[in-house]
């Protein structure tokens, strides 16, 4: 008899020591796309400038305000769906390379939070309001806040580039968890759902 042959869709779903469930799965590939094609997109207006076949591409998915809201919304719900699941999670394990894992991804974490709310706040900042999907989701006051604005001047870009690199890092050291050191970590996130799943009777 199967052990997921009750309760086992289910199971899926939720995290486990040796794999993260297909929520976490979900929350995490989604995230990674919303953030290729974020900077996709930025790199061909940098590389192209508002020419038609840069509006033609980057039309093909959501805007760059679009990607940044959904993008803190994402990083709000990873985050308490991490906490609620800490206990039955895949362990970062012991030593300097775990520490560095753990400060790794709190890096990412509080860098996908803050670039996108800063330009939320300087959207409130600047007076001008913001509509997304016929939404009114920011009100337009007609009035400047400087101090709202700043900040994103200030560090959205710099930030944007400091999120890359730890984007960059966290790739690498995925593929070097399965080229180098011959681990699973790759596999809990990547590898199949079923493969914990026993056969017994």
């Amino acid at each position: 008899m199967d052990v997921t042959a009750r309760g086992g869709a289910q199971n899926l779903w939720m995290d486990s020591p040796q794999r993260y469930g297909l929520i976490s799965r979900v929350l995490h590939w989604g995230m990674a796309h919303l953030l290729v094609w974020q900077f996709t997109t930025i790199l061909l207006w940098r590389l192209g400038g508002p020419t038609d076949w840069v509006k033609a591409v980057t039309s093909f998915g959501p805007y760059h305000g679009t990607v940044g809201l959904m993008t803190v919304i994402l990083v709000v719900i990873r985050a308490i769906w991490a906490m609620s699941n800490r206990h039955r999670r895949p362990a970062h394990g012991s030593g300097w390379l775990a520490a560095a894992a753990r400060a790794g991804h709190m890096l990412l974490y509080g860098l996908m939070f803050a670039i996108p709310a800063l330009a939320l706040l300087r959207s409130y900042g600047n007076g001008k309001g913001w509509k997304l999907w016929g939404v009114q989701i920011i009100p337009e006051t007609g009035v400047e806040i400087g101090w709202m604005i700043a900040p994103a001047n200030a560090l959205h870009g710099v930030l944007a580039w400091c999120l890359s690199a730890a984007i960059f890092g966290h790739v690498v050291m995925a593929f070097a968890h399965r080229l180098i050191f011959r681990d699973r970590t790759l596999a809990t996130m990547a590898g199949p759902l079923r493969s914990v799943a026993r056969q017994v009777g």
